[in-house]
């Protein structure tokens, strides 16, 4: 089987090659395709592999190309990762809010919905070419704001786009290991948007096990989402929110932080990619290695206090990469596996459309996708996915019908913009901003 990764010169991308290289790995790729516009990112992140290849028992044939056709042509898998923009335009989405006083995070807020009005417009095209040289291929979507990218692209390939994201898959475990179960062994209800959505039930048989958990603190010590949210909060609320959900409930906290950092995220990203790249040094391998561990153990910190710092059990829990092997294994060996993956409503969430992408539990096997039941939504949690929504089709909207109406209606309606002028005041500044932006609405 062949897998084709678009932005193959990636920085993650060797966590990709070690999944498929494992011994254990549940599904052979026999050629692995690097495709990037960038031919020196993709000679280092080959480097990198090579050197990761050595004394592995099973390494796919890997090619490097900035070709796109070239890079599809046979492929069954493609996993999409880009960045459209760069980590600079990821610092324009952050600051360009922040300025305006409001949040500025890479996928919730403002700045998703910038990056997704100059990120939209690439993945139609990209699902354009797919569907005309790897129409048979499974697309699985990280590029980020995931849950727009998705359901854009499913517009031009239907349901053989599937959205992935490590953290609500991550939360369940986390949760089910607080139980002392086994994550193979229990059942939950998970819903929700890319970045936005709830645990609301564990369940070992008949015996629902969240209540307990949520009444003891041991338990939710051992749950970096509760620690983040506070245990009062997680019991107000019934359930365990994804970490994402921390920018919503705490909006002037988390803006408050970023504004008073030295750097934002985004900064963080750029001044670290940037000098990995331009200087790996000897031994590549070793630069990667201390430059993932720094990365991955100060992701949200403005979630923390100043002195505390991320644990090693959050840190090494595991990733993306996992996921969309876990998925590609499902689909191609027919051993079904349980997910939580972003894909098309049909009925589940009855207040939304039913070509909306939404994040639920699956069962993943040959014959491809099938989202579960879930248990009503109601109430603040249903406000807020339905608000959100709204938003995001307002924007995928907006780059169909090259809409500067649509794009500012798109911004208005989140729930961290409050204010009409002010989602004006955004789009006009990343219109100036970004070129691509300016250039695609009238």
């Amino acid at each position: 089987m062949k897998l084709t990764i678009i932005g193959g010169g990636g920085f993650r991308v060797p966590q990709v090659f070690e999944a498929v290289a494992a011994d254990e790995a549940p599904v052979r790729i026999d050629e692995l395709a690097l495709y990037d516009v960038s031919a020196s990112r993709l000679e280092t992140i080959g480097a990198i592999v090579s050197r990761l290849a050595r004394g592995r028992r099973h390494v796919p044939a890997i090619t490097t190309t900035t070709d796109l056709e070239e890079a599809l042509r046979g492929a069954d898998f493609i996993f999409s990762a880009v960045r459209i923009g760069g980590t600079q335009g990821r610092i324009l989405d952050e600051r360009t809010a922040l300025d305006l006083g409001v949040l500025g995070q890479e996928t919730v807020g403002p700045g998703g919905l910038a990056y997704a009005l100059r990120t939209v417009p690439f993945m139609i095209r990209l699902a354009e070419t797919i569907r005309r040289v790897a129409p048979e291929a499974w697309v699985i979507n990280f590029t980020n704001p995931a849950g727009i990218v998705t359901e854009a692209m499913q517009r031009v390939l239907g349901d053989r786009v599937v959205g992935i994201c490590d953290t609500p898959i991550g939360l369940m475990r986390r949760a089910a290991a607080a139980t002392g179960s086994s994550a193979d062994a229990i059942a939950f209800d998970y819903v929700g948007l890319n970045h936005l959505g709830w645990l609301r039930s564990i369940t070992a048989g008949s015996d629902e096990l969240l209540p307990r958990l949520l009444e003891s603190d041991a338990s939710l010590e051992a749950i970096e989402e509760a620690r983040l949210m506070g245990f009062d909060w997680v019991r107000a609320i019934g359930a365990l929110p994804n970490e994402y959900l921390y920018y919503y409930y705490f909006t002037r906290e988390a803006t408050a932080r970023i504004r008073a950092s030295a750097a934002t995220r985004g900064e963080f990203i750029d001044r670290q990619q940037s000098a990995f790249y331009s200087a790996p040094g000897d031994d590549p391998l070793e630069t990667w290695l201390r430059a993932r561990h720094e990365r991955e153990s100060s992701y949200m910190a403005e979630s923390r206090d100043d002195d505390e710092e991320r644990r090693e059990s959050d840190v090494d829990g595991g990733g993306y990469h996992q996921v969309a092997l876990d998925l590609m294994a499902a689909l191609a060996s027919g051993r079904s596996a349980t997910m939580i993956l972003n894909v098309r409503n049909n009925t589940l969430v009855p207040q939304l459309p039913d070509n909306a992408v939404i994040e639920v539990g699956c069962v993943v096997d040959a014959d491809g996708v099938h989202p579960w039941s879930i248990a009503p939504v109601s109430g603040e949690m249903l406000g807020l996915i339905t608000q959100v929504k709204s938003a995001e089709r307002l924007i995928i909207g907006a780059v169909h019908e090259r809409s500067r109406e649509l794009a500012w209606r798109g911004f208005a309606a989140h729930p961290l913009v409050d204010s009409v002028g002010v989602a004006h005041s955004l789009l006009d500044r990343y219109s100036q901003a970004f070129t691509e932006i300016g250039a695609l609405l009238r």
